[in-house]
């Protein structure tokens, strides 16, 4: 900090300069010398001019330069422990204005141009000179709105963006993963499933915390794969998950691209999973996890019941992926049992409709297998039958006068769907065809 005095002698003096010295050294300030004109006054009369040294006071550790920004804020809006107990001070965060914001290194009041701090040092052959430039009226008005925009609140994040609980990272989508050489990851998508802080205790560091990311990342055309990874810093954390998730993918075989083949059981430690195929249109009824896995692998369609710990992530994306590796394809299965593979659509009115037949030949019904499970929708569950709830029955449905209504309309009883459909197939005329019959003729 410098300050200058302007002295006005009332009478003759001969060495003015070791009077401002001893005026400045009797005050303790330190001292820098800097050459200056100075001329001496008598009276109102001019008598004599020449050059001194102009001594200026200067200060380079005070209490704003001693503290942090942060330290500075805590002593104008901090509070104490009996007023947090109290309720006080709850909105203080707010108030906390960061004056750096918007500033650039190098730019103040007066633009200046630094060479090789805001220019290249070089133009051309010729170097950059140190000059000044021609002030901005706007600066000041572009400051306080880059600090107004940066106080509205929590940065918002767009409803398709968002993770399972609001700006959280758990089902938060990450973009594709990092290009590997020249190969770049195009239409893949990664998720964030788990995000958690972990911690180890050692003897000597203490305990070390640390961010433990599970992602899943594919391409939602059957090529998915996902990877755990651990890091100090959270986003270092889910990159290199999702980065690792990249180099362990695996190709899942889809039935008509929309659902898995077959009904699977699969478990992992104490959490159980029991997988049903779905009809086109059904739509993903899982756990948030296992929709979160469907949509980035392309299965559309699934149901999948949860038994045993249905908090452990890492254990539902293990057994999914698992059930997902080891599924038979229609093909494969009559390859093993050397029979035909039937389905029963009701779309089609329950017809059998082939849909796999072995390559190496069939056998006859007295040398098919006898101790092989042929029930297609218990065949890969290893014994067990998943738990199905029953379906409640209404009060009203017990009491005699809806018993009675609905025997009176027993007999007709889907007549109206099943003439729809029969219109459908052209088996039988709708009701417009009808009224072009009755018409008279030309």
């Amino acid at each position: 900090m410098a300050s200058l005095c302007l002295i006005r002698f009332s009478k003759d003096v001969l060495r003015p300069s070791n009077l401002i010295r001893g005026s400045l050294r009797a005050a303790c300030l330190p001292l820098h010398q800097t050459k200056v004109e100075y001329c001496v006054w008598h009276n109102g009369d001019l008598l004599q001019t020449g050059s001194t040294s102009q001594i200026i006071s200067s200060r380079n550790a005070g209490f704003f330069t001693r503290l942090t920004a942060e330290e500075l804020w805590s002593g104008v809006t901090g509070v104490s422990n009996q007023g947090k107990k109290r309720g006080r001070g709850r909105n203080i965060r707010g108030r906390i204005v960061d004056l750096n914001r918007g500033q650039r290194l190098g730019e103040g009041r007066v633009p200046m141009v630094w060479p090789g701090l805001t220019v290249s040092p070089t133009k051309g052959s010729e170097y950059q000179k140190l000059r000044e430039l021609e002030p901005n009226p706007n600066r000041e008005e572009k400051l306080l709105a880059a600090r107004v925009k940066t106080n509205k609140g929590r940065f918002k994040i767009s409803s398709l963006e968002r993770g399972w609980s609001g700006a959280r990272f758990p089902g938060m989508s990450i973009g594709p993963p990092d290009p590997i050489n020249d190969y770049t990851f195009e239409g893949f998508d990664s998720r964030v499933l788990e995000y958690k802080m972990v911690a180890n205790v050692t003897g000597n560091m203490g305990k070390r915390m640390r961010a433990s990311v599970m992602v899943v990342t594919g391409n939602g055309n059957g090529l998915a794969g996902f990877a755990v990874a651990k890091a100090p810093l959270g986003r270092t954390a889910i990159r290199k998950a999702k980065n690792k998730a990249a180099q362990r993918l695996l190709y899942v075989e889809r039935y008509n691209n929309h659902t898995v083949y077959h009904n699977m059981y699969n478990k992992e430690q104490q959490t159980a999973l029991y997988i049903e195929k779905a009809a086109a249109g059904a739509g993903l009824r899982c756990h948030r996890v296992i929709k979160t896995i469907c949509e980035v692998i392309g299965i559309k369609d699934l149901k999948v019941k949860v038994e045993g710990s249905a908090r452990n992530y890492q254990n539902i994306t293990k057994a999914l992926f698992d059930a997902l590796r080891n599924q038979e394809t229609h093909q494969d299965l009559a390859d093993r049992l050397k029979l035909n593979v039937v389905e029963y659509q009701n779309n089609m009115e329950n017809v059998p409709i082939v849909v796999a037949r072995p390559t190496t030949g069939t056998v006859t019904k007295d040398q098919k297998p006898q101790d092989e499970n042929l029930d297609f929708d218990n065949l890969y569950y290893n014994g067990r039958v998943p738990y199905k709830k029953p379906k409640k029955i209404p009060f009203f449905q017990k009491q005699k006068p809806y018993k009675k209504k609905w025997f009176q309309l027993y007999k007709s009883r889907n007549q109206a769907d099943a003439r729809r459909e029969r219109c459908v197939l052209g088996i039988e005329p709708s009701a417009k065809e009808l009224s072009k019959r009755n018409l008279p003729l030309k």
